[in-house]
Formats: C-alpha cells, sequence, structure tokens
C-alpha cells in the first residue's frame, strides 16, 4: 500500500494493534541514518521486556575491525570504507543475513524481539519482507521513524560516524509500503514511547478499586490535541516555522502545552508584536493538518455519550479545532468550546466552566480528560473529575483523578437510570 509522508494508513494502527496474547512480538524500528532508530529502540525494548536486535551493534563491530585491521594485520577492505556504495551490494546482504540469523534463533527459542535497522528494502515487500517474516515467524509491528532532511543532516554532523559519510539515502518522500505506524523523529523519546504504546495498544495497569471508577457522571468533557488527537507533529511544525520567521532559536512550546497560543506568544513577544504573532500561528497551523490522526479509542469515547452529554473544550481557536477534528476523521459533537469563546484560557476553569454550562451540567458530575498540567488544573478548578493522558507529559507531571496512557484503556458505559461510568477496557 502507499501512504503520505507522514501520515499512517488508517488501517495500520489496526495491523500494529493485533492482539499479541501467546504470541513472540517483533517489533521493527526503521528510519534513515540519523532518525533516533537506536534510542526508540532501546526504549521499546525496556518498556515492552524485549530483548533489542540491532543492525549496527551485530555487525559494525566485525566490519570496523576489516576495515582497520589489526595490529600487523592487512587491512581486508583496504580500498574502501564497508559502507562504500561501491560494496553495498555484496556488505548489505551479508549484514542482514546475520541480523535474521539472530532473529531466528530468538524465533526458534519462543522469545520476542525489537529490531533495529534501516529496512530501505525490507518495507518496499517482496522477497527481502518476506525473508524478515520467515525469520521471525510473524509479521514484525513496523514503526517507521520520518525526519525531515534537515533534521538528518544535523544529527549526522553531531555524532561525526564514518559510516555517514557513505550513506546513500530514499528519496525524502518515501514511506514503506508494508503496513506501518509513522513517528515523527522531532518528537521526545517520551512522545514516541506513548505513540507506540498506544498503537499496540498496551498501557499501564489501572486500579479498579480506585476511586473515580465509582462515579456515575453526567458528561465528558475531551481536550483536543493530545487527548483526543495527536497533532504533536504538525504543531511542532508549525510553531518551528513561526520561530524561524521571528528569527527566533526559542522552544516557544516548551512550556506552553496545553494554553491558549495567546498567552504562549505574550510571555516570549513585546506586547506590541503578539497580535501579530498569534494571526501568523493561526494561519500556519490552522494550514497545517498533515499527520493529524485520532489516537486510539477517541473515536469509541465519543460515540459512547451522546450530544447532550459530550463536548470538546481546546485551547485552540474554532478554525484550527475544526480543522484538526476534520483531518482525523472524527464527528464533532455539538458543543465544542475554543479559544474565540472564552476571555481566559487554560489553566484557568472558564474553558471548562463554559463546556459544562453549554450541556446544561453546571452542577452535575462531570469528568474531564487531559494531557497537560494546564487543562487538569482548569478542569479541577471548574468542579470536574480528572483522568489525565500520559504521552505528551510524563505520568508523574500529572495531577489527576486518574492517569492512563490513552482513552482505548477506558470503556464509557452507560447506566441504568441515565449516566455512565468509566471502567478499565481489560475489565469489559
Amino acid at each position: 500500500m502507499t501512504h503520505r509522508r507522514g501520515l499512517p494508513h488508517p488501517s495500520d494502527a489496526g495491523a500494529i494493534r493485533e492482539s499479541t496474547e501467546g504470541a513472540i512480538v517483533i517489533v521493527v524500528v526503521a528510519g534513515p541514518a540519523g532518525s533516533g532508530k537506536t534510542t526508540l529502540g532501546r526504549a521499546l525494548s525496556q518498556a515492552l521486556g524485549l530483548p533489542i536486535l540491532d543492525l549496527d551493534t551485530i555487525t559494525n563491530p566485525l566490519l570496523d575491525g576489516l576495515t582497520r585491521g589489526a595490529a600487523g594485520a592487512p587491512r581486508l577492505l583496504a580500498d574502501a570504507h564497508w559502507n562504500d556504495p561501491a560494496l553495498r551490494a555484496a556488505v548489505r546482504p551479508a549484514r542482514y543475513a546475520a541480523l535474521l540469523a539472530v532473529l531466528a534463533d530468538q524465533r526458534d527459542a519462543g522469545v520476542g524481539a525489537v529490531l533495529v535497522a534501516p529496512f530501505t528494502a525490507e518495507l518496499q515487500g517482496g522477497t527481502e519482507w518476506e525473508a524478515l517474516v520467515e525469520a521471525a515467524g510473524v509479521a514484525p509491528r513496523v514503526v517507521w521513524l520520518h525526519a525531515n532532511p534537515t533534521t538528518l543532516a544535523a544529527r549526522r554532523a553531531e555524532r561525526s560516524a564514518d559510516r555517514d559519510a557513505h550513506i546513500v539515502d530514499p528519496p525524502a518522500d518515501s514511506a514503506p509500503a508494508v503496513p506501518h505506524l509513522v513517528v515523527e523523529a522531532a518528537l521526545s523519546t517520551t512522545q514516541q514511547l506513548a505513540t507506540v504504546k498506544r498503537a499496540l495498544g498496551l498501557g499501564r495497569t489501572l486500579e479498579a478499586t480506585a476511586p473515580i471508577f465509582g462515579q456515575v457522571f453526567e458528561a465528558g468533557l475531551f481536550d483536543l490535541d493530545g487527548t483526543l488527537i495527536d497533532s504533536t507533529p504538525a504543531v511542532n511544525r508549525s510553531w518551528a516555522q513561526l520561530a524561524r520567521e521571528y528569527g527566533l532559536e526559542v522552544d516557544l512550546l516548551a512550556e506552553g502545552h496545553g494554553q491558549p497560543a495567546a498567552q504562549v506568544l505574550a510571555a516570549t513577544f513585546p506586547p506590541e508584536e503578539v497580535a501579530g504573532a498569534l494571526a501568523r500561528i493561526i494561519e500556519i497551523e490552522a494550514a497545517e493538518t498533515a499527520d493529524v490522526i485520532a489516537l486510539p479509542g477517541a473515536s469509541e469515547a465519543l460515540a459512547a455519550l451522546d450530544d447532550t452529554a459530550k463536548a470538546i473544550v481546546t485551547s485552540g481557536t474554532r478554525l484550527i479545532a475544526g480543522n484538526r477534528i476534520a483531518a482525523a476523521g472524527l464527528t464533532p459533537p455539538a458543543a465544542v468550546v475554543t479559544f474565540d469563546d472564552v476571555t481566559k484560557g487554560k489553566p484557568h476553569p472558564e474553558p471548562f466552566l463554559l463546556g459544562r454550562t453549554r450541556l446544561g451540567m453546571d452542577h452535575r458530575n462531570c469528568v474531564a480528560f487531559e494531557d497537560a498540567p494546564a487543562g487538569l488544573a482548569a478542569a479541577r478548578a471548574a468542579g470536574c473529575w480528572t483522568v489525565g493522558i500520559a504521552g505528551t507529559h510524563e505520568a508523574h507531571e500529572l495531577d489527576a483523578d486518574l492517569v492512563i496512557d490513552g482513552l482505548f484503556q477506558l470503556r464509557l458505559t452507560p447506566v441504568e437510570g441515565g449516566g455512565f461510568r468509566l471502567v478499565p477496557a481489560d475489565l469489559g
């Protein structure tokens, strides 16, 4: 199948999220040199409790030794570096044969693994992909790191590896032909790991005796970015573009996630420039919708509630929120509160108070779903129970009645007589 750059095919998350119970799990972390494959691979290895099989670790020491030669011994690859294109026809198959042989040992031992390699040919399907599947014993779950050329060049320059001088990159807009999950290299490892775990349907253990599970709620109030949808790559690109246009080298979003853009800009720009910068970032973000996808469990959570019992409460503008909801393929509820509707944004409670008012739930039991400390503070101040969604921030940064890894971990179950309860998904 064909994929647009950076955009997972709707069927890919399902392919990645297949049940793993009783089966060997093989996760492939692929992407160009410098995209951060090894860093993410190690994080996944630790999180999933699986060994990591890294192509570079398995083959590079031997190849480097053949190139340099031991003291008093001849250099067997004296004419060129082992990664030189002139040797690739012989060296590449040998490297991957070594990796697949180790993988086959894991398969025979009944053990899964996290594989780290570019896998450029393998992910285009054909005989190379078939050989990988045979060695694994199952079709691997593929995570493909996407990075723009600027990011790759900067990272390669920083690590100064000899092999990078001989890289032949695939076209910048190429993507795997096999089912895969796209993860942006520009995200933090924490964000990348959260994205993969959500796609795999893996999450933290929820304590079924937590007080929030004993509540009956009349309404659910949902943040948008990081809660219902993943727009992080698009947001990062938008704010990076704004910074470039204004000649800034600061991360404007470092402390501002979950807050209205106007508040973030007011903390950085001179007062006379805030209005212009705000108009520009709204324009950029409204147009930047590539890679915006619904998070696992989002559509199910919205569908579980009637329009009279749900609202989206976001710090984005009406235009940006509408464009992202549409890009993610979600059906919005009738009540959507945006920055255009309030005078004070999160962490002030006004957005959630307005959401409650529009639903007629000012004095009823409501639960808010949020991924940012500012949003959780706003929801608590509005009198809501709170569910924090880890990923954009570490779990320990989220002061909430319950912390989950994604809405896929919960079921919103109707209660006889009206309202709904939150039920851990693994308990039905």
